[in-house]
């Protein structure tokens, strides 16, 4: 349902035509199809994953080890043919190792950059909270600004770009807990979980197979140009109201005791414009916003001590929200 009709003088972007949502929708399916041969059962999981790509934004994946968080990231940079990177973080990792460095080069007799891991397009920090908290703190700028500086030099990373981190929420031991700067630049948190019985038999049998034979099915280029039509999704002021509303309801919650901040907003408004696209419109409904307000907000909270001593789940909380907040209708 289209919630008022679209006039360009109250916008500062051209939206896309519906014929070019079809045809978006119909690429990003191809990829999630793609890495779906390779990820069984998790197709959910998936979407997410590459809608935050496009969306310009991070995800944080909280989950067991073995589930298959490292196959997946590697999975789809291979479906978009683009660099992948694979930061494995332990106390002893440097932010040089990460940014990048400065070496001299006797035989020139100048300087020379080597990259750092986070110069690609994809990035897994596996296992994030392994690392101390001053190389913590050197994934900020490349997460939010998207470059790096190094002996006052920057260097902007091309895009795509995308940092996918991980962490167990099981082990505590040798860990270093994420400080909420970086937590809150991470537009969703997933978790992967276990599989099904018949996932699980069909992962034994034909997983390897599947990664090894994965083909690419587009490549960086178009990726952009569809982060680009996600730019130009139509969101009206009534559904961008509609998500101011959701994210200041958790600011005033009893059972929150610190709210989701403003980027909250943007990302779920991001989220929402690629989920629409992902569908096929060129407009954002609530149904989208709806939806990804849990991926989005959950890990934005803070919950308050009664709350956490009721075992109450910030998902939980959200949708409690949600319908507690009238849903704009078409004008």
């Amino acid at each position: 349902m289209k919630i008022k009709t679209m006039k360009q003088d109250q916008i500062n972007y051209n939206v896309i035509s519906e014929n070019d949502a079809i045809h978006a929708s119909q690429d990003i399916s191809t990829i999630i199809d793609n890495v779906a041969t390779v990820i069984n059962g998790k197709r959910e999981q998936i979407s997410l994953v590459v809608l935050c790509m496009l969306a310009q934004g991070h995800v944080l994946i909280e989950d067991i080890p073995g589930v298959g968080k490292t196959t997946m990231v590697s999975a789809l940079a291979h479906s978009i043919e683009c660099d992948f990177k694979r930061i494995q973080f332990t106390p002893d990792v440097m932010p040089s190792d990460i940014s990048g460095f400065s070496i001299y080069n006797q035989k020139t007799g100048e300087f020379e950059f080597r990259p750092g891991a986070a110069m690609s397009h994809i990035v897994l920090a596996d296992e994030i909270n392994r690392a101390t908290a001053k190389t913590q703190s050197s994934m900020l700028e490349i997460m939010e600004e998207r470059q790096v500086i190094v002996d006052s030099h920057t260097y902007t990373l091309k895009p795509p770009f995308m940092v996918l981190a991980t962490q167990n929420p099981i082990e505590s031991l040798g860990t270093y807990q994420l400080p909420e700067a970086q937590i809150d630049r991470f537009m969703i948190k997933i978790s992967l979980g276990y599989p099904s019985i018949s996932d699980e038999m069909n992962i034994i049998l034909n997983g390897k197979s599947a990664k090894a034979h994965i083909q690419s099915v587009t490549n960086g280029e178009n990726i952009n140009q569809l982060i680009d039509q996600v730019e130009h999704v139509y969101v009206s002021p009534e559904v961008a109201s509609y998500i101011v509303q959701i994210v200041t309801a958790t600011r005033n919650h009893a059972d929150i005791s610190l709210g989701s901040s403003p980027r909250g907003s943007i990302a779920l408004y991001a989220m929402s414009r690629a989920y629409a696209l992902y569908q096929g419109r060129n407009y954002v409904i609530p149904d989208d916003v709806k939806y990804m307000a849990p991926y989005v907000l959950s890990h934005r909270l803070h919950l308050t001590h009664r709350a956490k001593t009721e075992k109450r789940e910030a998902q939980d909380i959200i949708h409690e929200i949600i319908s507690q907040i009238v849903v704009p209708v078409e004008a």
